[in-house]
């Protein structure tokens, strides 16, 4: 199974959302590939931000090694599965589609929800982490059925 995260500038939610089940799925033995890219070219080639690092690591997750990346239309062939955070970046990702197959590809990271950007409030962060890793957990659950 092959998994991308994505949203916007791939430096708040998408880097956690990569880490928390890159974390869940070494735990659980699976050999998974999960990465995670931004729709926008903002912040390329950056680490996660500080306060995602920091939420991170105080649940015991390092994702200091991720590096930001912009989707690619080359990412529909190389994933089973593509996880936006919310309806802007699933259109964003769904006009790059070419086919029926690789629109089925993207889903919602939380069916007929979103996660919120915490980007502006440092306090969001960990609110923001705890609702990724919930969702981590139960993906991991359905998908491994």
């Amino acid at each position: 199974m092959k998994i991308l995260m994505v949203y916007l500038g791939n430096i708040c939610r998408s880097p956690l959302a990569h880490g928390i089940m890159e974390h869940l799925v070494k735990q659980k033995g699976l050999n998974w590939e999960i990465d995670s890219a931004g729709t926008g070219s903002w912040h390329i080639g950056s680490q996660p931000d500080r306060r995602s690092i920091a939420v991170a690591k105080a649940n015991g997750i390092d994702i200091t090694g991720q590096r930001a990346r912009q989707f690619s239309s080359t990412d529909f062939e190389a994933f089973d599965l593509i996880l936006v955070m919310d309806k802007q970046n699933y259109r964003d990702v769904i006009a790059q589609a070419k086919t029926a197959e690789q629109e089925e590809k993207v889903k919602l990271f939380i069916p007929d929800a979103f996660v919120p950007d915490p980007y502006y409030n440092d306090e969001e962060f960990a609110p923001v982490f705890d609702m990724v890793y919930t969702r981590c957990e139960k993906l991991l659950q359905e998908l491994k059925h």
